[in-house]
């Protein structure tokens, strides 16, 4: 049976999984996979400070080599509510294009590898050399505390072994397909914080303004080069995601 990867994107974007959220995504990807033959397994992980989050491991074939398909069905929040033409969770078609939240990132990217894999095992009647899998978390726009890397940690546990990992995420710069990425470059986070001394915007010699300061070494960060990339990545750059002087 051959999965339509249109109608399942839609299916996906119309439940509302902002992280933490799963709102019956993974179920909706695990009826799909099971359909065609594949063997599910939901994992919930927690820790401190942090939501649950649902996970979802599934596997066909038991040889190698195991080609992997990785993603997530989280998104992130919608926003402005009335700034959308469309409602994000409709999966609306207009001219030719899906609009939704998780359209892009990455919900449709997942409803294509289930195609594909549907398609695949239909052609050759489920019979082929190796393993289709996929690793699939609900944590990866929030705190990615208890997603990927647990599941990766978790299928090592019952004995698994990706060799090879295809992912889903929208990067391609112009129109879709154009470009294919080899790898990641990975990231660094960290907080800066400066001091100040109190005072009052009428007597600013009598304080020592922090914003000022602080607006003055983030224009110097952002400004320093950090290396100047490769034949395969841009160079790596500093962006700064959020200020708050907590007035």
């Amino acid at each position: 049976m051959a999965i339509d990867a249109l109608e399942l994107s839609q299916a996906l974007i119309r439940c509302p999984s902002v992280t933490p959220t799963d709102a019956g995504s993974q179920n909706v990807l695990r009826n799909a996979l099971e359909a065609v033959g594949f063997t599910c397994h939901t994992v919930t992980f927690s820790d401190d400070d942090t939501p649950d989050v649902t996970n979802l491991y599934a596997r066909i074939g038991n040889q190698s080599p195991n080609l992997c398909f990785a993603g997530h069905t989280d998104v992130v929040p919608i926003g402005d509510a009335d700034a959308w033409i469309d409602d994000p969770f409709e999966a609306t078609i207009r001219d030719g294009v899906l609009y939704g939240r998780g359209a892009s990132d990455m919900k449709a990217a997942i409803a294509c590898f289930v195609a594909a894999a549907s398609r695949f095992l239909e052609a050759r009647d489920g019979d082929f050399n190796g393993s289709l899998s996929f690793l699939i978390t609900g944590d990866e726009e929030g705190p990615a505390v208890n997603g990927t890397q647990k599941l990766l940690d978790w299928i090592t546990d019952q004995g698994e072994t990706l060799d090879a990992c295809i992912v889903g995420e929208p990067t391609n710069p112009r129109q879709l397909g154009d470009m294919i990425k080899i790898g990641r470059r990975g990231s660094l986070n960290g907080y800066l914080t400066v001091f100040g001394t109190q005072g009052h915007t009428a007597y600013p010699h009598l304080a020592d303004n922090p914003v000022h300061r602080a607006a003055a070494m983030v224009t110097a960060l952002t400004a320093a080069e950090l290396d100047q990339g490769s034949d395969h990545f841009q160079p790596s750059t500093l962006q700064v995601s959020t200020m708050d002087v907590a007035n």
